[in-house]
């Protein structure tokens, strides 16, 4: 891979001193064949008149520069270093930059990306020019505060459909020209072309499309109606919050295959990675997460598009606000009017993780010194805490004044950029309350707060006081549960009060409760703990609890307890035996069981022959093993309460955790060769190849039998499903295929190769694969350092050896970090999976 330099934050203002950047010419022709396609610009700016003379340069990142003029001079295309085209000498006043390039097509979900079709052939071409990409797609001066309007041309075989930014129109022969954008950072130019299946309507005067690959189109219109709803609910409401009218001329979403991130906010065209085409049964809550993403990424339309940041510092600003919009505006306009239970029990864990590691963050960064540093603040802070942030500054501040400053902020910034300060001020003129104030603690401040309770007895009544271990101020909600003798000893709500952290005196509370939870409604951003009753009377009463929120405040405290070394991993999994049972929330049964799997029994317990099994709450020893077991019969007892077919997705949900846990192989084996679980559900191809998968784990298939399941499915999910099961066949032959394609060949794309490393690892294989534990500290920086950022998140995410877990991979990893030169990337994951690792060692020793 040829090296590419980063944009350092002074670079930016310095050339933002410089320029005005007036318009771009892009003319794209993708009839060139499989590996490149050309590339032409045409750049018109001006140099300022106080900069007259001054040097700068365009960036670009082709596969051959044919050539350069600047104000019809030719430039030497020699002077090409790096990814930087240098401009020398500028005069003030107006210039035109052409550039003609050859680039190259990637298949890591970056630039230009191109994918083929595994079920029909058929070819399909994107762009995801987030954050610094758009030099692997056209010349450009590229930060965001160098915004510019865009006019587009695209050549493209017969049969393809274009997509753009803006509307596009066909001139019968093959060229495609899309609407000049209004004002946009480059970051934000995009195209899709390929033979889309697309479904259109028009809202409000605006034209609203959907557009999937022709082999998914029958799974999109099963859905067309839901996702236009939900479009158009969204659309409505933000018309409703929102001064300024959208500021676009249509609104398209493509849902694009082996797309790396959720989604992306390109103005009028949306692009979603296309597992959000269902081609296989979900659960509801699995419809909620994709109405939320739709949400989010339309609150970016206003707060990302029409208003952009200066440099990455604020990159919260843009995701933390469409984070917190997507989970409000969904609540309040469709039908998932509980979506901040979802956010609560498995979205904000993310936040409390990235927060407690070292590579922890402020919100708002004081300073991001370059693109390569930027990409990495896209974490669990940016997104989870920001929005938990704004959740409580609305609380805190009221949404009617919330709503006012927001409102302030884009009018004063439309189509232009803007920072956080400037996102305070607009804040402030709303009201009387220092939010500058706020905003130091809340935003400039690393860590996790932590809220205890302290109750006290006098004269028979209960007094609470709130130890507080951090520096925010909390506005909280503290619900008091009493014991219901008529109900078998269940739990009912007494009173909610409104509590502001740090307090002024203790609160009288009355009659002591049986159950005080903290932060009941989860408004604010902190760990809660019990004090010792209330646990106590949690430990027989937690499914009782009358709302879903509020268990998921109980759910994600005991997640913490488990995490910090407070509540044994093994009195977690008992809970939720005794409790998950009656859970008739969706999303809280998929959190609660994703912890007890991915994290209790796959690596806090330990494997038999690892060291000495933990003890249950009675003493009775408990590992892995015992674990399996233990979530098998839980999701039996989910399975049998289901049968009635009223709970369709918890069923479904129970389903997938029963296959995961399985420890031996004859009832998983007995439903994929009937094809349905008894009862139901039918196996669809997502539940036929994790069976697959989970037998490929206990050697109870074969590759014969792999390559059968791929001729029946042969997807693109089926290549993907494919090549999980045969990494994770504990054979020494499969394993070293695995291991070469991952970090030697190079063809994998991003999408197979996180499958291929996420059939690799597992419990049961520590021993077969121990020796590529140690190999994987020498191969992973070097497949990091030759195929880019989103393979070396990919490499560090998924590749990294989870199992075993042990002392000696922490050292190894430890003394990868000090010596190996890594890829900011990289480094960053090994960083958060290294604290991570330790933080599981230290588990299984307290």
């Amino acid at each position: 891979m040829s090296l590419m330099s980063v944009l350092t934050r002074d670079e930016a203002q310095t050339r933002a001193s410089l320029l005005d950047v007036h318009r771009y010419e892009i003319t794209l022709d993708l009839t060139r064949g499989d590996e490149t396609f050309d590339s032409r610009t045409v750049i018109r700016f001006t140099v300022r008149s106080d900069q007259d003379g001054a040097d700068t340069f365009v960036e670009l990142k082709p596969a051959e520069l044919r050539s350069a003029t600047l104000d019809g001079q030719p430039l030497d295309p020699r002077t090409l270093v790096e990814n930087r085209l240098p401009l020398k000498a500028l005069p003030a006043g107006e210039h035109e930059l052409r550039v003609d390039t050859l680039m190259r097509y990637s298949r890591t979900g970056e630039g230009m990306h191109r994918f083929t079709d595994p079920t029909d052939g058929e070819t399909y071409v994107y762009t995801q020019l987030f954050l610094d990409d758009v030099q692997r797609v056209f010349a450009a001066f590229d930060q965001p505060d160098l915004k510019a309007v865009f006019d587009l041309t695209v050549t493209a075989p017969d049969g393809w459909s274009v997509l753009a930014n803006g509307t596009t129109t066909h001139d019968g022969n093959g060229t495609w020209r899309a609407a000049t954008t209004p004002v946009i950072s480059t970051y934000l130019v995009a195209v899709a072309a390929g033979p889309w299946h697309s479904v259109r309507t028009e809202h409000r005067g605006l034209p609203f499309g959907i557009h999937c690959r022709r082999s998914l189109a029958p799974h999109l219109d099963a859905d067309a109606d839901e996702l236009f709803e939900i479009t158009r609910q969204c659309y409505d409401r933000y018309h409703e919050k929102f001064e300024e009218p959208y500021p676009f001329d249509s609104y398209d979403q493509a849902f694009v295959p082996e797309f790396n991130a959720g989604a992306m906010e390109n103005p009028g065209l949306v692009t979603f990675r296309d597992e959000f085409v269902y081609r296989s049964a979900v659960t509801d809550t699995e419809r909620q997460t994709r109405a939320m993403v739709i949400a989010h990424e339309m609150a970016h339309m206003w707060f990302g598009d029409l208003v952009t940041l200066r440099w990455w510092d604020d990159i919260w600003l843009n995701e933390s606000f469409a984070e917190y919009m997507g989970y409000q505006t969904l609540t309040e306009a469709t039908r998932f009017t509980d979506t901040w239970t979802h956010f609560g029990v498995s979205r904000k864990s993310w936040g409390y993780d990235a927060d407690q590691r070292p590579s922890t963050h402020p919100v708002a960064p004081e300073a991001v010194d370059d693109t390569a540093s930027a990409l990495l603040n896209f974490d669990g802070i940016s997104y989870a805490k920001g929005a938990s942030a704004l959740r409580q500054l609305v609380a805190w501040l009221g949404e009617k004044d919330f709503l006012a400053g927001i409102n302030t902020h884009i009018a004063r910034h439309r189509f232009g950029n803007a920072s956080l300060a400037d996102f305070i001020d607009s804040l402030a003129s709303a009201t009387e309350r220092d939010v500058h104030a706020w905003a130091d603690t809340w935003l400039r401040t690393s860590g996790v707060d932590t809220l205890t309770p302290r109750l006290t007895h006098a004269e028979g009544t209960c007094s609470l006081t709130v130890d507080h271990h951090g520096s925010r101020p909390h506005r909280i909600t503290v619900g008091l549960y009493d014991q219901d003798l008529a109900d078998n000893g269940g739990l009912t709500l007494r009173e909610r009060l409104a509590l502001d952290i740090p307090q002024s005196a203790p609160r009288p509370l009355g009659k002591r409760p049986a159950l005080l939870v903290l932060n009941d409604c989860d408004l604010t951003y902190a760990k809660v703990r019990f004090d010792a009753e209330s646990f106590q009377s949690l430990r027989g009463s937690l499914s009782g609890l009358p709302e879903p929120l509020t268990r998921a405040v109980v759910w994600n405290a005991l997640r913490d307890a488990v995490r910090d070394g407070h509540l044994p991993a093994a009195a977690y999994l008992e809970t939720a035996r005794a409790h998950l049972p009656h859970e008739t929330d969706l999303a809280l049964a998929e959190g609660v069981l994703a912890f007890a799997s991915v994290h209790v029994a796959d690596r806090y317990l330990p494997s038999p022959k690892l060291s000495t099994p933990l003890k249950r709450g009675g003493g009775t020893p408990i590992d892995r093993p015992a674990a399996l077991t233990i979530l098998t019969s839980l999701c039996r007892d989910l399975i049998r309460r289901t049968e009635d077919g009223s709970h369709p997705g918890l069923r479904l949900t129970a389903v997938r955790h029963f296959i995961d846990a399985a420890a031996h192989p004859d009832t998983i084996a007995a439903w994929l060769a009937d094809g349905t679980v008894p009862g139901g559900p039918e196996l669809d191809p997502e539940l036929r190849w994790r069976i697959l998968g989970r037998l490929a784990v206990l050697g109870a298939v074969d590759e014969p039998t792999i390559a059968g399941e791929l001729d029946r499915d042969p997807s693109a999910t089926g290549q993907e499903g494919a090549a999980r099961c045969r990494a994770a066949l504990p054979d020494p032959e499969a394993k070293r295929r695995a291991w070469e394609a991952m970090f030697t060949t190079d063809d994998l794309s991003n999408y197979l190769f996180t499958a291929t490393a996420q059939g690799f690892w597992q419990p049961e294989q520590a021993d077969l694969v121990e020796e590529y534990a140690d190999r994987y500290w020498s191969d992973a920086p070097a497949v990091a350092a030759r195929r880019g950022p989103a393979i070396a998140v990919a490499a560090g995410r998924w590749a990294f050896p989870r199992h075993p877990v042990s002392a000696d991979t922490l050292s190894r990893g430890e003394q990868c970090l000090r010596e190996a030169d890594l890829t900011p990337a990289l480094h960053r994951t090994l960083v958060d999976q290294l604290d991570d690792l330790a933080r599981v060692l230290r588990i299984r020793e307290a």
